[in-house]
């Protein structure tokens, strides 16, 4: 892939980004110095940060093939963030190449490496939207172009909903989700937690905040309520490594599980 210049077109920040430390977390180099500096005091309060970014890909990886194996063949993943290994389209249209997959971020730093990404690839695109207006992701024209809503679609929201405290009403975004996709429609969420770390959950919390980053770690009830209408399926919701683990899945140390994830169905 050719190499981009962001600072030429505008796209370098000062400020550290969410989506970029999620990079630099996994080991990617689409981040800058502002963003490696904020990562490394965070990993630096809790160090398996890095290994809990790489537990939260892998369940995107497990949850897309389980909803390819479902018969799902439309794909929306809001807060995509920047691409790196182990993308929708790519574990998607390995396992069904009719598979269609539309992302969105609203970071337009993520929105522009991803359209270089999918250039030649008819069947996926990304969009530019905020998913506290996530009824105008629904809306936009190149969703629609490649998505069918009227027909079952799988949404991932992923490692996003903690960047948005109780006064955003994250519950919202999902009530909408929900009154929009068709029965038969699935919705994937990953959250971090502290339930297993608290004093780790709350040095990070002040960390984040103090660079205009704020972010909630919730509870495990908190979390199951925030798929809405959305019935779980089997495991439920559990800590991340235990959805639906791989079989060549080692033993996960406990100092390495922050959150939950699950996959929820509408009727």
């Amino acid at each position: 892939m050719e190499t981009w210049d962001w600072a030429a077109d505008g796209l370098a920040e000062d400020k550290p980004n969410v989506a970029r430390m999620y990079d630099y977390f996994l080991g990617g180099e689409h981040n800058f110095p502002a963003d490696r500096e904020m990562a490394d005091k965070a990993i630096a309060i809790y160090p398996g940060l890095t290994e809990v970014a790489k537990i939260n890909r892998a369940f995107l990886r497990r949850a897309v093939r389980y909803l390819c194996v479902k018969g799902i063949r439309q794909f929306i993943d809001i807060g995509s963030g920047l691409p790196t290994l182990g993308n929708v389209h790519e574990v998607a249209q390995e396992v069904a190449p009719d598979a269609k997959v539309v992302y969105c971020d609203i970071d337009q730093t993520a929105v522009t490496y991803c359209r270089m990404m999918l250039i030649g690839n008819p069947d996926a695109t990304v969009v530019h939207g905020d998913v506290r207006h996530v009824e105008q992701i629904l809306a936009h024209r190149d969703l629609r172009h490649l998505i069918d809503l009227g027909q079952p679609v799988a949404v991932l929201v992923l490692g996003l909903l903690h960047f948005f405290v109780d006064d955003d009403h994250p519950e919202t975004f999902i009530a909408r989700i929900f009154d929009t996709v068709a029965p038969g429609s699935y919705l994937a969420i990953s959250h971090a937690s502290s339930d297993l770390r608290p004093e780790d959950g709350e040095r990070i919390t002040k960390l984040y905040e103090r660079s205009g980053n704020p972010i909630r770690f919730r509870t495990h009830a908190e979390i199951a309520k925030l798929f809405g209408g959305f019935t779980l399926v089997e495991p439920g919701l559990v800590e991340i490594p235990d959805w639906r683990p791989s079989a060549d899945v080692g033993v996960i140390p406990e100092a390495v599980v922050s959150g939950y994830a699950g996959v929820g169905h509408r009727p």
